[in-house]
């Protein structure tokens, strides 16, 4: 198995997200509309970045390098989520 988790295909979390979206898809029934993929993108986005930041302690260069994004890119969303 990798030890890289953006390539880990049948991961946990992989089977967790997918069945929450569909326990998700299936409380919606047919009212599903506008733009899902947006939706589901900010509704993980606030918790991985709350969670990553937690783990590291608040370190915003340690948590930048675990995520794959730059300083400045973390610090900007983090202000967006409202999370700084």
């Amino acid at each position: 198995m990798s030890s890289d988790p953006v390539s880990a295909a049948g991961s946990p979390l992989r089977e967790h997200v997918a069945r929450a979206v569909r326990r998700y898809l299936a409380d919606l029934g047919d009212t599903v509309t506008g733009d899902l993929h947006a939706f589901f993108l900010r509704e993980l986005e606030e918790p991985l970045f709350r969670e990553v930041m937690a783990h590291f302690g608040g370190n915003q260069t340690r948590a930048a390098a675990a995520l794959g994004i730059n300083r400045a890119t973390l610090r900007k969303r983090l202000r967006d989520l409202g999370l700084n």
